[in-house]
């Protein structure tokens, strides 16, 4: 790969806001990290996590928007949800902007939110990072030191922590929840047969 990873921070730092560019940056060190503890290419990890959130700098409103511009596939739940939007245009900006041509660290930004069923090596780095880098608080996470530990032990038991931990929040707020996180919620207990 032959990406300026300088560059890419020093523009993502001038469209995110501080706090967004401190998680990316955070989710990166993590996916970095995880890459090393799991025998990824370390580079793709770095990129992937970087770029994860390239472009939760918009509103709602603009992420349809623009995610309508550019013909991208929208359910009718992230027409409901455009919050949903961001992994998919991020993967968009991730190609056309700033020419990330591999396909698995764009699947990876497309799918960390919402998780999928049989998730590649990069796509399980880039969700688990996303949830536990060192900017999120254990106060409003409870056993987020645990799933911590566990990113780094057993990958798919710390996918299906924070998949059951999400499908949880979702439920008592009284949000929609996105099939493809119940789909893998249930490949990862059922497939991958993991007991909390």
């Amino acid at each position: 790969m032959e990406y300026d990873i300088f560059a890419l921070q020093h523009d993502l730092a001038k469209k995110l806001t501080e706090k967004r560019f401190y998680h990316s940056l955070g989710v990166q060190s993590i996916s970095f990290a995880m890459a090393i503890q799991y025998g990824y290419d370390v580079e793709k990890a770095n990129f992937a996590g970087l770029l994860h959130d390239c472009a939760k700098y918009l509103q709602d409103e603009k992420l349809l928007m623009k995610c309508e511009k550019y013909n991208l596939p929208i359910s009718d739940l992230e027409r409901r949800n455009n919050y949903l939007l961001h992994g998919k245009l991020g993967a968009y900006y991730a190609e056309n902007k700033y020419g990330i041509l591999d396909a698995d660290i764009l699947s990876a930004i497309i799918y960390h939110t919402t998780g999928k069923p049989d998730m590649s090596l990069l796509e399980k780095i880039i969700f688990t990072a996303d949830y536990i880098e060192p900017n999120r608080s254990s106060k409003r996470i409870p056993d987020l030191n645990e799933i911590r530990k566990l990113a780094f032990d057993d990958l798919d038991k710390a996918v299906y922590r924070i998949l059951d931990n999400t499908l949880l929040y979702l439920k008592s707020e009284h949000q929609e929840i996105d099939n493809l996180t119940v789909e893998a919620y249930d490949f990862y207990k059922t497939q991958k047969n993991i007991e909390i």
